[in-house]
């Protein structure tokens, strides 16, 4: 049984346990650098990593939404454009008693939408073209109530200061290692030359390493986040169906598109790289899950192929990466959902319940 305060909890140990890693991390970079290699203070050496890291990660947050913007060429709309979107999320928004967000349409036909942001206030909600074409208005407010759920929990600021820690990792790592190899050469000159080349080949490694652990943890809690906005939309519709047909139908939908696009993934309601290896799954073992043998998979079938795909080791392992649950698991919580509200018993301070 899981509430509200549980994410916000996932959330703030993430940070916690990263941070704190992360700063064992640097400290230990700083000591290796100032013994071998530059030869400055600790303290000063201190002082450059963090003011450089939270200099990065307040950089990441500042100019986070422009690039999301700019990446996804997305157009805000104006006030009268979309009367129906705009009223559907005014009332959602209002609903939820959060402000308002600016609207924007991507030029796009796959259906997917996301939100970004630096506060509640400033939030953008954007909706692919595809979306609204290929969905009718249930699904669509379904999406749109499970998107208002990220700017309700604050979930997207957390992740865009959290995604800064495993980059640093990894642009360390980089460096280190391209420095390593650049000193090879000269280090069977010189002993202390030789030393630095260790040093940096530790560094990077312990860096690599860091930037794995940190990855996963930022990973996990994307996907949490999902399952809590899943839920929450099921609760501010009164329709869990609509999203379960939403899902379904925008996981379909991506996995028939001709590319995917690493913008902005993690704030989309659904990955594309993602739906496109889901669907692909169980497409190569269509024979296998089409019961009736007519020749399609209807949607007894791809619910039963889902689950199966999903419970097998190397979907487990491969999800570890993901920044969604698999669809099957959402539609499954969604579908619980949907039965307890069928029972009468179910209020506000049990949507969470299933997460």
């Amino acid at each position: 049984m899981a509430k509200l305060s549980d994410l916000k909890w996932a959330m703030g140990t993430s940070i916690f346990a990263a941070s704190f890693i992360f700063g064992i991390f640097l400290l230990g970079v700083i000591f290796l650098l100032q013994y071998y290699v530059v030869g400055f203070d600790l303290v000063t050496g201190l002082i450059l990593a963090l003011g450089g890291t939270l200099l990065f990660i307040l950089f990441e947050y500042a100019i986070g939404p422009t690039i999301v913007s700019l990446s996804t060429r997305l157009q805000y709309l104006k006030p009268g454009e979309n009367p129906w979107l705009e009223n559907t999320v005014k009332e959602l928004a209002t609903k939820s008693n959060i402000p308002m967000p600016r609207l924007a349409i991507v030029p796009n036909n796959t259906p997917n939408a996301f939100t970004f942001g630096r506060t509640s206030s400033s939030a953008v909600l954007a909706v692919h073209e595809g979306l609204l074409r290929g969905l009718n208005e249930e699904e669509v407010r379904g999406v749109i109530a499970h998107e208002l759920g990220h700017i309700k929990h604050k979930d997207y600021v957390v992740m865009t200061v959290l995604s800064a820690l495993p980059l640093i990792a990894y642009w360390i790592a980089q460096l280190a290692l391209n420095a390593a190899w650049f000193s090879g050469g000269s280090s069977r000159r010189n002993k202390d030359q030789g030393n630095a080349g260790m040093v940096l080949i530790v560094i990077g490694v312990a860096s690599f390493v860091v930037y794995i652990v940190s990855f996963l943890a930022v990973m996990r809690l994307s996907r949490l986040r999902e399952h809590f906005a899943d839920a929450y939309s099921a609760y501010l519709t009164g329709n869990p169906r609509s999203l379960q047909s939403a899902l379904a139908k925008i996981t379909y939908g991506l996995s028939l598109s001709p590319k995917t696009t690493a913008e902005a993934r993690s704030f989309y309601i659904e990955d594309p790289s993602q739906a496109k290896q889901e669907v692909a799954e169980i497409v190569n073992k269509k024979d296998e899950y089409d019961l009736d043998h007519d020749g399609v998979l209807d949607e007894r079938e791809l619910q039963q192929a889902m689950e199966k795909e999903s419970k097998s080791t190397w979907a487990q392992m491969n999800s570890l990466f993901a920044t969604h649950p698999p669809t099957f698991k959402r539609i499954l919580l969604l579908k619980e959902i949907e039965q307890e509200m069928n029972t009468g018993k179910y209020s506000s301070d049990q949507m969470y319940t299933h997460v």
